[in-house]
């Protein structure tokens, strides 16, 4: 399927890396080379990685390289996604200072840097970690967070101008023929909305907004308003860091069923977890579906450690759902009520 009108092919199942940055756990190469092979064997006629300089602060792109590089994998076989905006910087600490906890052993520090020049500086960095790849599909990585930073409203105009200039920036680099197709990735759908109506994307990837478990009728009509415009939508995170597949994680942060400030997410788990075991369906089944037929969506951006997963996820993406576990769904308020006029299993 075309990524929107960019005309560009992508599955509905793109690779995401963030665990071959150690993301939550430190793998050895020889585990993530692993990964990697098996998300080549499951894509023979073409592959989409997709990836950040903010993941394992650089040391994604740079296991990504190495194992494509390893396995010889010819460069017009592969299409990589890199989210900028995150800089490598030294570690001068036990840990990272970005999103502390999550990311593991890591010989790196990273920094946000987003502006004109930051953005080029993070497309070349990202280019020289990927060791000879390169990437095609670029996007402005968690505009939403450096967005929060901002302590006056003055501040959050002069740093969305800073976002408007990566933009430029990378428009630069689509007129000079060195990447195909513009995008962002944020978690807030809000900021994509706002960058939209200041800027022509391509593709937009939403993280951790529009899944099985929370999916506001806002972004629901935005996203209807994208696929009609032809801008081509990537859901990504749809497991919310993997709680909902029975994960530990919810959206980054570590979470417990004792803390009273997520019982109801636990609650409506166990629910959700009950209704599959009824219906026989998985619930990462459950998850990929409800996220891939919503509108506008061209591909799902999907991270694993395992390569059973991957191989499962897959399958996932490529088998539907009978429509009486959708109705279930319904009738025990899984899923919100305005739904009920849209159609989960329509053929793409």
């Amino acid at each position: 399927m075309d990524l929107g009108k960019t005309g560009i092919a992508v599955p509905a199942m793109i690779i995401g890396t963030s665990s071959l940055g150690n993301l939550y756990e430190a793998t050895p190469y020889g585990q993530k080379l692993e990964l990697v092979l098996a998300a080549l064997e499951c894509f023979p006629e073409g592959i989409v990685f997709d990836s950040a300089g903010k993941y394992g602060a650089g040391l994604a792109l740079e296991t990504l390289g190495q194992a494509l590089y390893d396995l010889q994998v010819p460069k017009d076989r592969v299409l990589i996604s890199n989210k900028l905006g995150w800089k490598r910087t030294p570690l001068r600490g036990s840990e990272p200072t970005f999103e502390p906890g999550v990311w593991k052993d890591l010989a790196h520090d990273a920094v946000q840097d987003i502006s004109y020049q930051g953005i080029l500086n993070c497309f070349e960095e990202g280019n020289n970690l990927l060791k000879g790849y390169e990437s095609q599909l670029v996007s402005i990585h968690d505009p939403d967070e450096y967005l929060e930073l901002a302590a006056t409203p003055e501040d959050y105009e002069k740093r969305f101008e800073d976002i408007l200039e990566g933009y430029a920036a990378l428009d630069e680099l689509k007129q000079a023929g060195k990447v195909k197709a513009i995008g962002v990735g944020s978690k807030d759908w809000k900021v994509i909305q706002k960058i939209y109506q200041h800027f022509p994307l391509d593709w937009v990837m939403i993280a951790n907004s529009m899944t099985i478990y929370d999916h506001p009728v806002e972004l629901f009509e935005f996203m209807k308003t994208l696929e009609k415009e032809g801008v081509g939508v990537i859901n990504s995170a749809v497991f919310h860091s993997g709680f909902l597949v029975g994960g530990d994680y919810f959206d980054y942060q570590k979470i417990n069923s004792v803390d009273p400030t997520f019982t109801k997410r636990f609650l409506w788990r166990g629910r959700f977890f009950a209704l599959c075991e009824v219906h026989a369906i998985d619930p990462a089944h459950a998850c990929i579906q409800f996220a891939l037929q919503l509108p506008g969506v061209h591909a799902l951006a999907l991270n694993s450690t395992s390569m059973h997963r991957i191989r499962a996820n897959q399958e996932f993406c490529e088998t539907t759902i009978r429509d009486s576990f959708w109705d279930a769904c319904k009738e025990h308020g899984l899923i919100a009520e305005y739904l009920s006029e849209f159609k989960l299993n329509q053929t793409k």
